[in-house]
């Protein structure tokens, strides 16, 4: 049986996270419009393949480095690990095939800042039809694709991590944390997970059982006890100062 994620909607709870929490730098991969990431404070990276932006997505932020490339492109660059720079959150929301997923949290992860925490979006689905991988016939609603893999491939391949699945509408938000970014265990594993899993659907895996592997916790009361899962990689005031960066 299904479970629908029926909290506070996805962007409200970014946009109060960005409120209370200011990073050094924050990470965001499959943008488009620039809706979810325009009320960020804090230093930000932007990655879309095809952006629309139409609103102001600057704002407040000291620096927007914003980068119409895939992931792929965008980590193969070497443009974090020249700059120095290690985000304290990162957002990924880009292709929703478990692949490609899989690949940007790798490489996010290695980036990440200590304390830091990626959030994963798209992966409780709540119906069959929106998990499909045929990018021909996507569904005229929510579309998650089967990144819903992320979840059991984290829970076997990564149990040091801390998957924390907050009931954000629609399709939830995975927050990991716990990171390592010295850890190779999903990079060289990547072929084996990426053959056990491609053949792979929800029904046959099976709902019920992938709905039983985690718990839907409240993005609310995260809000209303003031994001501890976020703190540690929180900054003071001083990461506004803009910095220098090599192209």
């Amino acid at each position: 049986m299904f479970v629908k994620p029926s909290g506070m909607p996805y962007y409200r709870f970014l946009r109060l996270l960005h409120e209370a929490c200011l990073f050094d730098w924050y990470l965001e991969v499959g943008c488009r419009s620039g809706e979810s990431f325009a009320p960020v404070r804090s230093k930000t990276i932007a990655v879309d393949p095809f952006f629309q932006a139409e609103i102001n997505i600057i704002g407040k932020k000291p620096a927007l480095h914003v980068f119409q490339a895939t992931s792929d492109d965008f980590f193969a660059s070497g443009f974090l690990a020249r700059n120095g720079i290690r985000p304290g959150l990162a957002f990924l929301d880009g292709m929703h095939l478990f692949e490609f997923l899989l690949r940007d949290f790798i490489h996010s992860e290695a980036a990440m800042a200590q304390g830091g925490v990626i959030l994963l979006h798209d992966c409780v689905p709540y119906g069959m039809g929106m998990t499909t991988r045929d990018l021909a016939n996507l569904p005229k609603g929510p579309w998650t694709g089967d990144v819903w893999k992320l979840i059991p491939i984290l829970q076997r391949w990564r149990p040091d991590l801390r998957l924390t699945v907050l009931d954000c509408r629609s399709t939830g938000i995975v927050c990991v944390s716990g990171l390592n970014p010295e850890s190779r265990v999903l990079s060289e594993s990547y072929d084996q997970i990426v053959a056990e899993f491609s053949g792979a659907d929800l029904g046959g895996y099976g709902v019920e059982r992938f709905f039983a592997s985690f718990q839907l916790l409240s993005a609310r009361a995260e809000r209303h006890a003031g994001f501890p899962l976020f703190r540690p990689a929180a900054v003071g005031d001083a990461a506004l100062d803009p910095v220098p960066v090599t192209p």
